[in-house]
């Protein structure tokens, strides 16, 4: 008999004598024969679909051990690069309250893989998605058999201002039959826009007014499968620790800054490079109608990172990158004068080897937030604030 300790990565459970356990929680009971005996933090999955749906992998936790998992992901990401920091109570997004997914369709089938599989777990209830978005499920379901989807197909659902926002990539139904069910659709549920794409970029078939998503207060047009925060909360608290991170800057560079979740909510001139063009259109565009001091870039900063000699002319940087990290932008990170960088993750093992750089430069985590915003998964991200 052995306790369970904690929750690794993956989402398996520790034992104190080294074993791990899929589908336990810290203070459950690993038998020496495998079994789990659920302890005072096992709690029954909400969903009939867990755990074989790749959409949650950590139903069976309760907040407590959940919200330790979350903390735990960073500080052992730390840890393995030699670094410790303040790592603050992690902020969790309530269930139903996810705003963009990606669901996969295929013959009659709607929903998410399941884990560790390319098998599609055909969804009939969902306590992650938004109930806007879920409601679209099964109605969508049955208009991608109308319309004759025979081949596999992604299915991007997000909320934006005006309602629903629908892309399917792969598949761009012909035809007058299936336009019409396609708008009668739409009109019925409400959809706000619904885009394909069959490989030469998203077309929208539907669209009675063009769509925006609200950023810092202003309305950004949103490009088709645009990139967003997965959660309404998750955003308002990344944004909460980029405010207080870059605090009195009046210059501020916004690295990775997408459609300007943050270029749009700080009180500061800001310089904003963004590599994917449509997004950065968007930006320009919003900033440009509200009179925001925001300067966008067409940038690659994969290939063109910013120089040490540009970044001293703010007074704090922020940083977005995809989970990759942000590599080949740290060397002129760690080594430029800025007053702070606040470094916004969806991965903690590349933000902990890039920390490492920038400490390494002299830098100091002050403190680390994080943020789960993906309900029961494995998936953690995090702000945290770099000063000298």
């Amino acid at each position: 008999m052995s306790p369970i300790l904690r929750v690794a990565a993956r989402g398996d459970g520790v034992a104190a004598d080294g074993r791990h356990a899929a589908l336990a929680a810290p203070g459950d009971t690993l038998t020496a024969t495998g079994e789990v005996i659920a302890g005072p933090h096992h709690q029954s999955p909400p969903c009939r679909h867990f755990p074989r749906c790749g959409g949650c992998q950590l139903q069976h936790l309760d907040d407590e051990s959940y919200t330790a998992f979350v903390a735990d992901r960073i500080a052992v990401a730390l840890d393995a690069q030699g670094l410790e920091a303040p790592i603050r109570p992690a902020t969790l997004s309530p269930p139903r309250t996810r705003r963009r997914a990606t669901l996969h369709a295929d013959r009659g089938l709607l929903g998410f893989t399941a884990e560790s599989s390319h098998q599609i777990v055909d969804m009939r209830e969902c306590h992650i998605l938004l109930p806007e978005l879920f409601a679209l499920v099964a109605p969508l379901r049955t208009l991608l058999q109308r319309v004759g989807l025979k081949r596999r197909v992604d299915v991007h659902l997000a909320m934006a201002d005006q309602g629903p926002d629908i892309l399917i990539n792969g598949f761009a139904p012909q035809g007058l039959e299936a336009a019409e069910a396609l708008t009668a659709f739409c009109e019925k549920h409400g959809v706000a826009r619904f885009s394909v794409d069959d490989g030469v970029g998203p077309e929208a078939r539907w669209e009675p007014e063009p769509i925006t998503i609200t950023l810092g207060g202003i309305p950004v047009a949103m490009p088709p499968g645009a990139f967003l925060q997965a959660t309404q909360e998750g955003e308002d608290a990344l944004v909460a620790a980029v405010k207080e991170a870059t605090g009195s800057a009046k210059a501020v560079a916004d690295l990775f800054a997408g459609l300007g979740t943050f270029a749009l909510a700080l009180p500061a001139k800001v310089y904003a490079a963004e590599g994917a063009r449509n997004a950065l259109f968007s930006l320009r565009a919003a900033a440009q109608l509200r009179s925001r001091p925001v300067f966008p870039e067409h940038r690659d900063l994969y290939r063109r990172p910013l120089t040490v000699a540009e970044l001293d002319r703010f007074d704090a940087v922020v940083i977005d990158p995809p989970r990759a990290g942000a590599r080949e932008q740290t060397d002129a990170l760690a080594a430029c004068k800025v007053n702070s960088i606040a470094y916004v993750s969806c991965n903690p093992s590349t933000f902990a080897r890039d920390a490492k750089v920038m400490v390494e430069g002299g830098w100091r985590i002050d403190w680390v937030q994080p943020v789960g915003q993906f309900r029961w998964s494995t998936h953690v991200e995090l702000a945290a604030r770099f000063v000298r």
